[in-house]
């Protein structure tokens, strides 16, 4: 969809100023901790683009609260996992050789969006050190919850999604669904039966760029739709459903998302190991 189609859908005219109230009626505001995945297409075509929509968010959560959101580099990792789109497999080893290190500052937003990367820009925003899987963030909280990432640990205890815990967050979802709810990974983390694969990365250590293996979680947010629907049937109270602009959207309580997820999960892999049973029994 380019500019003009997302102007001929757009509705009414929406400025900075627009979704500042919208914030503010879907119970955003002064001191709130959010983590934030949006599709502006769906917003509407805003007067200032994603700096206006940035603007929006900082300004109603004030300093004394916290803008989080993903900000994954996912093709820092090893080529031959690589699907979308895969390389010739003669080009493996030499990407791995050449790809260059992860730069908090420097490395590319892989697939996030516009309003992250604008977010990223901002010279308070603070970004995690995971080459792969980092977060960025800005406000009260950012240097705390972004200053360590394990390298084994993308989405667990150790990150910034495990620190985030217990903090009150909340998931704003502005015209995306359950399947770009990265919070959610972190009930995968703690879901019994997780598994792991080898993957790398290029990085600094030491001073020296180097490509670094490490074990990386099995994920499957393919099933985050049907686990949000489920938790929303069983906790409507979580979840604030509302408009951003003319995007669907919705507020939900982080926490008692992933202790739902954690369960829904465990529950999903224990019938996914049952059927593989039997499945070679026949």
């Amino acid at each position: 969809m380019n500019e003009l189609d997302v102007v001929l859908r757009t509705g009414e005219f929406i400025s900075k100023e627009t979704v500042k109230a919208h914030l503010v009626h879907a119970g955003i505001g002064k001191g709130d901790r959010i983590i934030v995945h949006t599709s502006l297409k769906k917003v509407g075509w805003v007067s200032g683009g994603e700096q206006a929509f940035v603007e929006a968010l900082l300004e109603t959560v004030t300093a004394d609260g916290t803008v989080v959101m993903p900000s994954q580099s996912s093709d820092n990792s090893d080529p031959r996992h690589w699907m979308m789109p895969p390389v010739p497999e003669e080009w493996h080893e030499p990407i791995r050789r050449t790809l260059p290190a992860y730069d908090p500052h420097l490395t590319h937003l892989r697939g996030m969006g516009k309003v992250p990367e604008c977010l990223h820009r901002h010279p308070e925003t603070v970004r995690s050190p995971h080459p792969a899987h980092s977060f960025i963030a800005w406000g009260r909280d950012s240097a705390e919850w972004m200053r360590d990432h394990p390298l084994e640990d993308s989405f667990g205890e150790g990150s910034p999604l495990g620190k985030m815990y217990g903090s009150g967050v909340k998931i704003l979802l502005v015209g995306t669904g359950y399947d770009s709810c990265t919070a959610l990974h972190l009930s995968e983390y703690r879901a019994p039966g997780l598994q792991t694969y080898r993957d790398g990365a290029a990085m600094l250590v030491g001073g020296e760029r180097k490509w670094v293996e490490y074990d990386m979680a099995d994920l499957e947010s393919d099933d985050f739709p049907p686990l949000g629907l489920a938790f929303e049937r069983e906790h409507p109270e979580a979840v604030t459903r509302c408009k951003i602009g003319q995007a669907d959207a919705r507020v939900i309580d982080m926490d008692l998302l992933v202790d739902f997820g954690v369960e829904w999960i465990a529950l999903w892999r224990e019938k996914k190991k049952v059927s593989m049973v039997e499945k070679r029994g026949k």
